[in-house]
């Protein structure tokens, strides 16, 4: 009885699988979630990548807004720089050849070809 016991005792046994080659299951519970993980994966690609053109948009538009405001720095000094009296005056005087009341203008000629005119 001895030896009977010993052999049902072996047989029993679960047998296991050699270590050099570890072997993987896949049941259907690993399957499902793998579909699944695959499908969440797939469902996330389109709003990334709106994510992305949002962001290099949200980039652009701040570039462009810095332009936009040193330009418009720009203008501002112009406008600045038109109000001033003694500005306009001498930009009156040397583009357009006015002359205050009782003040004599001068121009002088040159003996040949004709006399160039002001950078206005």
């Amino acid at each position: 009885m001895s030896a009977r016991a010993d052999t049902a005792t072996i047989e029993s046994a679960p047998r296991e699988a050699p270590r050099g080659s570890p072997r993987t299951r896949l049941n259907a519970r690993a399957v499902a979630l793998l579909l699944i993980a695959l499908a969440v994966m797939l469902l996330a690609i389109a709003p990334l990548r709106g994510y992305l053109e949002e962001r290099g948009q949200l980039a652009d538009l701040r570039q462009q807004a810095t332009v936009l405001e040193r330009q418009n720095q720009a203008l501002q000094d112009t406008i600045d720089h038109l109000s001033d009296a003694t500005f306009l005056e001498r930009m009156a005087r040397e583009c357009l050849g006015m002359v205050r009341p009782g003040e004599t203008a001068f121009v002088i000629v040159p003996a040949r070809g004709k006399p160039d005119p002001p950078d206005c």
